[in-house]
């Protein structure tokens, strides 16, 4: 069953001209990050290995693809969690970093805190040598034409937040059986300055302990803080559910509870694993047994070789 990557490019809807390359975006990302797997690598290694590659993707709200702010502005989120010590780090409201889950790890190896906001994340980035890019460099054309979209009098900003682009993340189990996660996203599309997400809060945007499984989600994040999505699902698992049962349970709970939809992204350690959203659609991407899993819609789900191209 070991090892396994498990990764998603967010929750929502993907209009049809963005959804190849969305599918073809989780497809790399996760055999970048089974391939740090079958070298041996660490399940944390593999998780941020395939979150970068997401970030570095103009296809997902993340890194260089990230929403804009109300000023036309980036600020990204990111957590990294390690199931074997329950080390975590994580950044909020960054800028001019082209890879926040990275500096999510640094947080988590280099410091004696969880997690690290807006002008402090970046002087400690600087202090770890972290390059600065523009954040002309983080803006798509697409990103800045939903942005003058929603600025529109007659907007309804509500309707778009989870559509289009999505928050990405990942999970893993190495072959030693420790698992961990990771999530990066750009926010809420048009969001007030300073806010933050579910993504980097412990519990919300991503959970991993060793003694349970691992969860990275996406959705709307007002509402996955509202039922700590990731640690309720991992609740559920630890009252006996598989991974599948409790990525549905704890969805159907934030559904009824706070009317909203969502996606995660669930393993346990000994290598069961889950892709389940309650949106219309989620990209998702699995690799096991050197076999490449992956879908877009509920239900699809399609196998090949690692190796074989899409």
């Amino acid at each position: 069953m070991l090892p396994v990557v498990v990764v998603h490019g967010g929750a929502g809807h993907i209009p049809k001209e963005r959804s190849e390359k969305s599918t073809e975006g989780v497809c790399s990302a996760v055999r970048a990050g089974y391939a740090v797997l079958k070298r041996g690598g660490s399940s944390i290694d593999a998780v941020v290995e395939a979150v970068a590659q997401l970030e570095n993707n103009p296809a997902f709200n993340a890194g260089c693809g990230s929403v804009l702010n109300m000023k036309g502005e980036v600020e990204m989120d990111a957590i990294v969690m390690d199931g074997k010590t329950l080390g975590s780090g994580a950044v909020s409201a960054v800028r001019n970093i082209a890879n926040p889950v990275c500096l999510a790890r640094l947080v988590m190896d280099k410091t004696s805190h969880t997690c690290l906001t807006a002008e402090g994340a970046n002087k400690f980035a600087q202090s770890m040598g972290v390059p600065e890019v523009p954040m002309e460099s983080l803006i798509t054309e697409y990103a800045r034409m939903r942005w003058r979209k929603n600025l529109a009098a007659d907007a309804k900003p509500v309707e778009c937040q989870m559509g289009k682009m999505g928050t990405v993340g990942a999970v893993a189990v190495d072959s030693e059986g420790n698992v961990a996660c990771a999530t990066s996203t750009g926010g809420m599309l048009n969001k007030m300055e300073g806010r933050v997400g579910d993504t980097p809060c412990i519990g919300s945007g991503g959970y991993a302990d060793n003694q349970t499984g691992a969860v990275s989600t996406t959705g709307h994040g007002e509402a996955i803080m509202k039922v700590t999505l990731a640690r309720l699902i991992l609740f559920h698992m630890e009252q006996g559910q598989s991974a599948e049962a409790a990525s549905d349970l704890g969805l159907a709970y934030m559904k009824s509870r706070v009317e909203a939809l969502g996606g995660v992204v669930t393993v346990d350690p000994q290598g069961h694993w889950a892709a389940r959203f309650s949106s219309k659609q989620m990209s998702w991407a699995a690799a096991q047994k050197d076999t490449l899993h992956y879908g877009l819609y509920t239900g699809e789900h399609f196998t090949q070789s690692i190796d074989e191209p899409l």
